[in-house]
C-alpha cells in the first residue's frame, strides 16, 4: 500500500530474492515501474543458496536503481551491493518509515553515497556539496523550515571568540569555545576552524593537532538559525568549496586527534570522522539528523563517516537519524577508543 509522503506516494517494492535469481536484474528498473522516490526491499530470509553470490551478480542492477535498495537477511552474508542491510522486520520498518518521511532526500543520499564510494576525498566532497545544494531548493527542506520556530541568535555567543588555541612545543590544541550554545557550528565557528586548520597545515613543525569542545558537549552541529538563510544554493555550494573545514581535514587528517564528549551531532561528527584518531568519553552520543530535515550531511559527513564505518552503516545512521552510543560507535569504528 502506498504511503503518503508530502505530495508524493511512497511505495516500498518488495522483491523475493528468488526473483533476482530468476533474472529480474536483466530488466531496466524503470521498465519494471521502479521510480525515484520509492525503495526496493529484497528478502533473503528464506533464500537457501549463496546470498552473497547473488548480491554480487546483482551489483550493477542495484547501483542503477533510481531509489534506495534494502536487503533483509537473518544471517551473515556479503550483501555489500545494497544501500542498507537489516536483520529484522522491526529494523526494516524503522528504515521504511524514515524513507517514507523524506523520500527525495533519502534517494539523493543513496545516489550520493554510491558515487562517493568510487571517488577520492576531494572529488567526493564536491559531489556531496552539489547534492546538498540540490536539496536546499527542495520541497522537503522547505517543509522542514516552515515548521521550525523562530530561532534567535545568542548575541553574547556570537561576540565571544569561537575558538581557543593552545600551543605547547610541537602540539597544538584547538578548543571549540562557545559552551553556552553547545559549540554549534555557525558561519563564525566554521570560518575560525577553517583558518586554524589551514594555518596548521602550513606549519609542519606542528606534529599533532588536538581538537575538543568546552562545556557539556563537543558540538551540536550546524546553527539552526542559519539554515535557509542563503537564498542561492549555488552561492552556498561555492562557500562550502572555499571555506569548508573538512576540505583541510581531508588532506591533513592524520595529524589530528579529536576527543569527543556529550552531544556530537551533524557537522561536529562530520569533521571529527576525518581525523586520524578519534576518542570519545563514555557519555558521548552521535547523530546525523539531516535527512529528517530534507537534506543530507553537508559538512563532509557523507565522505568521512562512510570512510570510517562503510556505506551501509553510514546510510542507516543518516536515514534513520538514530542516536548512536559511544559503545556502538567504538564497535563500528566511528571512534577508536573510549576514554
Amino acid at each position: 500500500m502506498p504511503v503518503e509522503a508530502g505530495t508524493r506516494h511512497y511505495q516500498h517494492m518488495k522483491v523475493d530474492a528468488e526473483a533476482l535469481a530468476r533474472g529480474l536484474i536483466a530488466y531496466d528498473p524503470l521498465t519494471l515501474g521502479i521510480e525515484p522516490g520509492q525503495s526496493v526491499v529484497v528478502d533473503f530470509t528464506a533464500y537457501t543458496d549463496d546470498a552473497g553470490a547473488l548480491a554480487a551478480r546483482s551489483a550493477s542492477w542495484l547501483s542503477s536503481l533510481p531509489c534506495p535498495s534494502i536487503a533483509i537477511a537473518s544471517g551473515p552474508a556479503d550483501l555489500a551491493a545494497f544501500d542498507i542491510v537489516v536483520e529484522s522486520r522491526h529494523d526494516l520498518g524503522r528504515v521504511e518509515s524514515a524513507l517514507s518521511a523524506n523520500p527525495v532526500a533519502s534517494t539523493v543520499l543513496m545516489q550520493t553515497l554510491r558515487v562517493i564510494e568510487t571517488l577520492d576525498l576531494y572529488r567526493a566532497l564536491v559531489v556531496e556539496s552539489l547534492a546538498y545544494a540540490t536539496l536546499q531548493q527542495g520541497e522537503e527542506f522547505r517543509r522542514w523550515l516552515a515548521l521550525q520556530p523562530a530561532f534567535l541568535k545568542d548575541l553574547d555567543a556570537i561576540q565571544a571568540p569561537p575558538l581557543r588555541t593552545i600551543r605547547i612545543d610541537a602540539e597544538q590544541t584547538l578548543v571549540l569555545d562557545r559552551p553556552q550554545v553547545r559549540n554549534e557550528i555557525d558561519s563564525h565557528m566554521r570560518d575560525a576552524l577553517f583558518e586554524a586548520f589551514s594555518q596548521a597545515s602550513l606549519d609542519r613543525d606542528i606534529t599533532r593537532i588536538s581538537v575538543r569542545g568546552a562545556g557539556d558537549s563537543f558540538s551540536i552541529g550546524g546553527a539552526l538559525h542559519e539554515f535557509g538563510h542563503v537564498d542561492s544554493a549555488t552561492t552556498a555550494h561555492l562557500i562550502r568549496t572555499e571555506r569548508l573545514p573538512s576540505r583541510v581535514l581531508a588532506r591533513d587528517g592524520d595529524r589530528y586527534h579529536f576527543h569527543l564528549h556529550g552531544a556530537c551531532v551533524g557537522a561536529g561528527l562530520e569533521m571529527a570522522a576525518f581525523a586520524g584518531r578519534v576518542t570519545a568519553a563514555p557519555n558521548t552520543f552521535f547523530r546525523l539528523p539531516e535527512v529528517s530535515m530534507g537534506l543530507i550531511p553537508g559538512a563532509g559527513g557523507c565522505v568521512s563517516v562512510t570512510h570510517r564505518i562503510g556505506r551501509q552503516k553510514a546510510a542507516w545512521m543518516m536515514v534513520t537519524g538514530a542516536r548512536v552510543t559511544a559503545r556502538a560507535a567504538l564497535k563500528w569504528g566511528l571512534v577508536d577508543e573510549i576514554l
